[in-house]
């Protein structure tokens, strides 16, 4: 079965094996512009530098590089308030020490 591909399913979609498209004859000749060739598209293809093609590879390493700096500020953060607790809990130990020190001293 050789039927011809429409606009929802094109045949294929390269545009260089893809037919040039012809004026439509309900048209007046010459209103539209001229069909445009593959020529300009191979021109934009070739545009295409090769930092151009790395934009979005470069950006997923500025993101993750982002990322990770924000975990490891949250994990210096955690730690700080773990040490925090726990000075005060050694300060707790100490003060009860040095009283139990004192009774110890006064009887």
């Amino acid at each position: 079965m050789n039927t011809a591909g429409t606009i929802d399913r094109p045949l294929t979609h390269d545009p260089k094996k893809q037919a040039p498209m012809k004026p439509s004859t309900n048209e007046p000749a010459g209103s539209a512009i001229e069909d445009v060739t593959t020529t300009g598209a191979i021109d934009s293809r070739q545009n295409r530098t090769r930092e151009m093609q790395l934009i979005p590879e470069a950006m997923a390493r500025a993101h993750m590089h982002e990322r990770l700096y924000e975990a490891e500020q949250e994990r210096q953060a955690v730690r700080l308030v773990a040490a925090r607790r726990m000075q005060r809990r050694a300060e707790r130990a100490s003060l009860r020490a040095r009283r139990a020190l004192a009774m110890a001293v006064m009887q």
